[in-house]
C-alpha cells in the first residue's frame, strides 16, 4: 500500500514495477510478430538461454531497442529449424522475423520473450541483402574487375587462404603435388577463418597480409571443404567482395558447395565448385602450355629427321652424280693425257736425238779445244803460283814462273815485264 504524506503519495519500487507487470500483462496478453535486427545473440553456453539484443536501425542509427529472451528449449528447437532452412546458424547481425510475448520482470524489467522465428523472412533479407551488394558492386565498376585481370600462363605461386587443418586444403595440397606430370608448384598458407561471422574479418586481413607481398604470388586462392553450405553468407559481405574485385592478383575460390553461388565466387576470376577442381584448373593451365610444347617438339624433331633424312639423300645422290661425272671426265681425258703422253715421247726421243747429234758435235769441238792439243800446235802455258798467268803486270822482277809445254816445264826467273799498249 501506498504511504501517505502531507502532500504526497510514496510508491515502493516494487509497487510500481508490480503495476508496470500488471499493465503490460494486461494489454499485451497474445503474441506478436516482429522484425528486427538481432545485433547480439548473447547465448549462455553454462544455461543455454540466449539474451538477444534487438534493434532497429534507421540510416544505420539506431531508432529502437529491446532486450530478448530466447529459453534453452526454444533456442534449440528455433535453431535447428532456422538452419535447416537458411543454411546459416542463428547469429549476430541478422534480421529476423519473430513471434515473441512481451513480458515485464520486477527484477529484470522489460523483454520480449521469443517463441518462434520466421526463417523464411530472414532468406529473403539474405537474398535482398545480396542482391542490393550486387548492385552497388555494379554501380562502382567493379563486379567485373578482377575478372579483367590478366592471368599467368604458368600460375605456379600460389597464396591460399584455408584453415591448415581443413580437408579442402588437404585435398587441394595432395592434387597438387601428386599430380601425374610433375608440374612444380610454390604454395603458401595464410590461415583464416572461413565461416561465422568472424570470417569477414578474417579473410580480409589475410588479403591485406597478401596484398603487402603481390609480387611473389600469381594468384590467391581461397579454400573451404567439407562444410557444405552451412555458414557462407559472409561470401555475401559487401566489404569481402569489395576487397576481391580490387584486389591486384586474380582470386580463385574453391568454398566447396553447389548450390547459391556466393557474390565473392560469382565476382572471383574463376570459382570452382570444390578445392580439387580448382587444383585440376591449376594444373589444367599447366597442360594447356606444355602439351602444345610437347607437340612442337615432337613436330620439330620430326622435320628435323626429316630435313636430315632429305639432306644425306640429296648428299648421296650429289656423291654418285660427282663419282658418275669424275669417271666420265677422267676416261674423256684420259685418251687425251696418253696421246700427250706419247706425243711427249715422241718430241722427247726426237729432241735428245738431236741434242746428242748437237752434243757429239760440242764434245769434239770442246776435244779439239783441249789445251794438249793447243800445246802440241807450239803454244804454251804460263802459271805464277799455281795459277794461269794472263797478264804481266801480274808479276814483278825476281818472280819465279813456270812454263808448261807439249812436253815439258820450264821453270824461269822474271827479269822485267812489259804490259801491252792497247
Amino acid at each position: 500500500m501506498p504511504e501517505k504524506l502531507i502532500d504526497k503519495t510514496l510508491y515502493s519500487l516494487k509497487e510500481v514495477a508490480d503495476s508496470i507487470q500488471k499493465s503490460i500483462s494486461d494489454r499485451y496478453q497474445g503474441s506478436y510478430w516482429i522484425k528486427a535486427e538481432m545485433a547480439k545473440l548473447n547465448q549462455y553456453p553454462h544455461s543455454g538461454h540466449c539474451y538477444p539484443d534487438l534493434v532497429e536501425k534507421k540510416e544505420e542509427k539506431v531508432i529502437a531497442q529491446m532486450r530478448g529472451n530466447l529459453w534453452v528449449d526454444d533456442y534449440y528447437r528455433i535453431s535447428r529449424n532456422f538452419l535447416k532452412i537458411t543454411n546459416e546458424p542463428l547469429r549476430d547481425g541478422i534480421n529476423i522475423l519473430f513471434e515473441a510475448q512481451v513480458k515485464f520482470h520486477p527484477v529484470h524489467g522489460l523483454a520480449l520473450r521469443i517463441i518462434d522465428i520466421d526463417p523464411h523472412y530472414t532468406l529473403g533479407e539474405m537474398a535482398r541483402e545480396k542482391q542490393e551488394t550486387i548492385r552497388k558492386l555494379k554501380e562502382e565498376n567493379l563486379f567485373d574487375a578482377n575478372k579483367k585481370l590478366s592471368f599467368p600462363m604458368l600460375p605456379q605461386r600460389v597464396a591460399v587462404i584455408s584453415v591448415e587443418t581443413s580437408k579442402g586444403y588437404s585435398d587441394f595440397t595432395s592434387k597438387i603435388d601428386q599430380n601425374p606430370w610433375g608440374y612444380k608448384f610454390f604454395y603458401m598458407l595464410f590461415p583464416s577463418l572461413l565461416q561465422g561471422e568472424k570470417a569477414v574479418s578474417s579473410i580480409i586481413n589475410q588479403l591485406s597480409n597478401i596484398k603487402r607481398v603481390a609480387p611473389h604470388f600469381d594468384v590467391v586462392t581461397i579454400i573451404r571443404g567439407g562444410g557444405g553450405d552451412v555458414g557462407l553468407t559472409c561470401y555475401d559481405n559487401y566489404r569481402l567482395a569489395r576487397e576481391i574485385a580490387l584486389f591486384p592478383l586474380p582470386v580463385l575460390t574453391g568454398i566447396g558447395h553447389s548450390t547459391n553461388e556466393t557474390i565473392v565466387e560469382m565476382l572471383s576470376y574463376k570459382n570452382s565448385i570444390t578445392p580439387t577442381d580448382l587444383a585440376d584448373y591449376l594444373i589444367q593451365k599447366f597442360h594447356d602450355f606444355s602439351m602444345p610444347v610437347k607437340e612442337n617438339q615432337q613436330k620439330l624433331i620430326m622435320q628435323a629427321s626429316m630435313l636430315i633424312e632429305n639432306e644425306n639423300k640429296k648428299f648421296y645422290e650429289n656423291i654418285r652424280v660427282f663419282r658418275y661425272v669424275t669417271r666420265q671426265l677422267l676416261t674423256q681425258h684420259l685418251t687425251g693425257i696418253l696421246n700427250i703422253a706419247n706425243s711427249f715421247k715422241m718430241h722427247l726421243g726426237q729432241f735428245f736425238t738431236e741434242a746428242g747429234k748437237d752434243l757429239h758435235g760440242l764434245q769434239e769441238k770442246a776435244r779439239l779445244l783441249d789445251p794438249v792439243h793447243v800445246l802440241k800446235r807450239g803454244y804454251s802455258i804460263t802459271y805464277f803460283k799455281g795459277s794461269v798467268l794472263t797478264k804481266s803486270r801480274t808479276v814483278k822482277k825476281s818472280d819465279r814462273i813456270v812454263t808448261k809445254l807439249h812436253e815439258g816445264e820450264i821453270e824461269s826467273i822474271v827479269d822485267s815485264n812489259k804490259e801491252l799498249k792497247k
